[in-house]
């Protein structure tokens, strides 16, 4: 958390007068839009004004969000994103630790010269005038409530906000699944379904939004899955005609790495898409235990994220990038 000295002077550089913008990564998922639109939430009810910038559009099922259709979407309204970043006083970095992770955008906020101010679970975050990191704590979402709390504001907290931080922490926990999430994360959670937080309805809302497209593409993937390294390594893949076929949109491949990793015996799953436009494979890392997906593809794939959780590149064919893997996965001890 941030220091005593440092939540005093953030709290200062929070007031209506003001340009305030909140930032998140590139390819936002439930915890970067999730967070970013609690935070909003939370600065509205201290009746301060912001605004959420993201760098490319978010998957549909993020869009029934309150404020969600507000959001500035940066690779469609170029001007007005880089006029409030520019003009901004003061810049809130969520879910990413480096300019590089924000596309177009991380030029605009290298140069911008607003106050910025960090809250991130990611490793090796880069230098913020204010810098909140925890790689411990599974969402960056709790991280924001963790905020608030440490702004005594605790009892600002309302339904819109609650919705909001609930969706990314249950997003990025795997619906709590994962490892990371903790006792403290629970608490969160119970607290925010007392401040109005459906389970019920944000879960339906959230993962009970399949298109006909998306379970084929699934079928496809699940059809072929292939599991190596004695069976340690599961193996997932789509290209970009399949792609095609069945009418992609974005959100449609969320979640699909971690089909393999639900198989006995498995601690890693990586799974292969090529990109729909541009010639490089998107990779997405699952893991369980100790084995260190972060740390491999910051090593092999120009990526990282977390120990279990991680995402990377590379501008092989498919199947070369598949071999390439395979490879790799070889000198490795899972």
């Amino acid at each position: 958390m941030f220091t005593p000295a440092e939540l005093l002077d953030i709290s200062t550089l929070l007031t209506p007068e003001n340009k305030i913008v909140i930032l998140t990564h590139y390819n936002p998922d439930g915890d970067a839009i999730g967070s970013s639109l609690g935070l909003k939430h939370y600065l509205r009810a201290k009746g301060i004004p912001a605004e959420v910038v993201v760098p490319n559009d978010f998957p549909k099922f993020l869009k029934w969000m309150p404020e969600s259709k507000k959001v500035i979407i940066g690779e469609y309204k170029r001007k007005y994103a880089f006029e409030l970043i520019s003009g901004a006083d003061v810049i809130f970095c969520l879910d990413f630790n480096s300019p590089s992770r924000i596309g177009l955008l991380g030029d605009w906020l290298t140069k911008a010269k607003a106050k910025k101010i960090l809250i991130d679970h990611h490793q090796q975050p880069e230098v913020f005038d204010f810098v909140y990191s925890d790689t411990v704590i599974p969402a960056t979402s709790q991280m924001i409530y963790h905020f608030i709390e440490a702004m005594n504001d605790e009892n600002l907290v309302n339904q819109d906000m609650a919705e909001c931080l609930y969706t990314g922490i249950m997003t990025d926990t795997g619906g709590f699944r994962f490892r990371s999430t903790s006792a403290t994360t629970h608490r969160i959670i119970a607290n925010l379904i007392e401040k109005g937080a459906d389970p019920s309805i944000i879960t339906s809302n959230t993962w009970d939004t399949n298109t006909v497209s998306r379970l084929h593409l699934l079928a496809l993937v699940l059809g072929r899955i292939e599991v190596v390294n004695d069976g340690k390594v599961a193996v997932l893949s789509l290209t970009r005609n399949e792609l095609k076929e069945y009418g992609f949109q974005k959100g449609d491949t969320e979640g699909f790495v971690n089909y393999g990793l639900s198989i006995a015996g498995v601690k890693m799953a990586a799974f292969f898409m090529e990109d729909l436009y541009d010639d490089f494979i998107k990779i997405s890392f699952r893991s369980k235990d100790d084995v260190d997906v972060n740390q491999f593809s910051r090593k092999y794939f120009s990526g990282g994220g977390h120990i279990n959780a991680a995402g990377g590149k590379s501008n092989e064919s498919l199947p070369d990038t598949i071999e390439t893997f395979k490879k790799r996965i070889e000198a490795e001890e899972f």
